[in-house]
C-alpha cells in the first residue's frame, strides 16, 4: 500500500474556538464541498466527539457512493481526526489542527490516504490527485464565504 499526503494550511478571521466551532460542525462540510460532489450527510447523530461515526453520501465521478467516517481524536479546539471507516479509499486519515496566532487562526489539514488495489490504484493516482486539488481549492473559496477573507492560504500540496 502506497500512502499519499496532502497538505494544507489557511490563517483564517476569526477566535480559534469560533473557528473550530465551525470545523467541527459536519452540516459545514457540505457547505464547503464543491456542488458537484452531491455531499449529503446520512447520520443524524451530529454531536462532535471522539468515537462518532457519520455517515455520507458523496458522488465521485459520477457514483453516488457512501462514505462513513470515524472521530478517532478529539481534542477541542486544537485538533481533530476523521478517519474513513467506508471509503473510495484503502486508507483515508484527515488531520485537522487549529492554532490561534496574532494575525488569525491557523487551519492545518494533513490527510494520508492510499488508493485501492496498489499497482491498479496507483495508475488512477493523477486523476485522483487531480480531484483533491479541485476540492481543496474549492474549500478554501468557500471558506471566505463563511469565515471571511482568509488571510493567508497555502495548498493543497499533494505527495
Amino acid at each position: 500500500m502506497r500512502i499519499h499526503t496532502l497538505d494544507a494550511e489557511v490563517i483564517a478571521p476569526g477566535s480559534l474556538e469560533d473557528v473550530f466551532r465551525f470545523f467541527q460542525d459536519p452540516a459545514n462540510l457540505a457547505r464547503i464541498t464543491p456542488p458537484s460532489m452531491g455531499f449529503q450527510i446520512v447520520s443524524t447523530d451530529r454531536n462532535m466527539r471522539r468515537g462518532l461515526e457519520i455517515e455520507y453520501r458523496v458522488r465521485v465521478f459520477g457514483l453516488n457512493l457512501p462514505w462513513k467516517s470515524l472521530i478517532s481524536a478529539y481534542n477541542p479546539p486544537h485538533m481533530f481526526v476523521d478517519e474513513a471507516l467506508v471509503s473510495r479509499y484503502q486508507l483515508w486519515r484527515h488531520r485537522h489542527e487549529f492554532r490561534e496566532t496574532t494575525r488569525g487562526t491557523v487551519v492545518t489539514d494533513h490527510v494520508d490516504y492510499a488508493l485501492p488495489m496498489s499497482a491498479p490504484g496507483e495508475i488512477a493516482h493523477p486523476m485522483v490527485r487531480a480531484q483533491l486539488n479541485q476540492i481543496f481549492s474549492f474549500r478554501q473559496k468557500a471558506l471566505e464565504l463563511h469565515l471571511g477573507k482568509l488571510i493567508d492560504a497555502s495548498g493543497p500540496v499533494i505527495r
